[in-house]
């Protein structure tokens, strides 16, 4: 495929800490998608203490971490809420997965104590009693397959009435009772769903390069990728689950 003068870069969030559930590959794939359309893919990790300026960033993937790791974070997190909650307001793209999907909200309420959030999101989050996990199927508006994944959380999520990332078909979702699963609030995903969700479902990583490049340059159609193999497991998964 030709070369283009675009170009995304995508800023992984503390891999060091938040690092739990494969969330490099969810980097690759974006990375691999863009490289098959002719779109130069940059990543840039940022550790912990590390500066980070958003003004560069085009895709924040922020991962999943233990609850002690969470409260590690959470401090430098912290110390960047204000440039963070401009870049996501101004609509910058980000992905943030169980553990980094609960910093997004207000607090994380566990039983050693609260976990202040980024609050970029009106959402909070409280542990319950066991653990959520499960294979999960979703029926989410920005995919026209279902989304698969897995989750395993302690933690129960609730909306505040925000948008949630789609319907659950099978599974758990955010607190075992809604039947939903995950937030979007403007071009910020916040899910549970690893294993990771970008390779086992190419039409979300896609929606994430769309936006991001829609973001910098403007109206842009991607070129379609032969997702063949994607469709075939994702049948797959849903036969087997959903029993249809």
């Amino acid at each position: 495929m030709g070369r283009t003068d675009r170009k995304i870069t995508i800023g992984h969030l503390y891999p060091d800490l938040l690092n739990l559930y494969g969330d490099r590959g969810n980097i690759a794939c974006m990375e691999q998608r863009c490289r098959w359309r002719g779109i130069d893919a940059e990543t840039i990790e940022f550790n912990t203490g590390d500066v980070i300026d958003f003004s560069k960033l085009d895709i924040v993937l922020l991962g999943g971490g233990s609850d002690r790791e969470q409260a590690i974070v959470c401090k430098n997190l912290l110390e960047i809420r204000e440039d963070f909650q401009q870049y996501v307001e101004d609509g910058g793209v980000v992905i943030a997965v169980c553990g980094g999907y609960q910093l997004l909200g207000k607090y994380y309420k566990t039983e050693e104590g609260m976990i202040e959030g980024l609050n970029l999101v009106d959402i909070y989050t409280e542990q319950g009693n066991g653990r959520l996990i499960d294979n999960i199927i979703l029926k989410s508006d920005l995919a026209k397959m279902p989304v698969v994944g897995f989750e395993n959380h302690g933690g129960r999520t609730f909306l505040n009435g925000n948008q949630p990332f789609g319907k659950v078909l099978y599974g758990h979702g955010n607190d075992g009772k809604s039947g939903y699963e995950g937030v979007v609030y403007k071009n910020v995903i916040g899910t549970y769903l690893h294993g990771p969700l970008l390779p086992k479902n190419p039409q979300i990583c896609d929606y994430l390069i769309q936006k991001a490049l829609e973001r910098k340059y403007g109206p842009v159609t991607l070129e379609e990728l032969d997702d063949s193999q994607e469709q075939a497991a994702n049948e797959s998964i849903c036969r087997r689950y959903l029993k249809e």
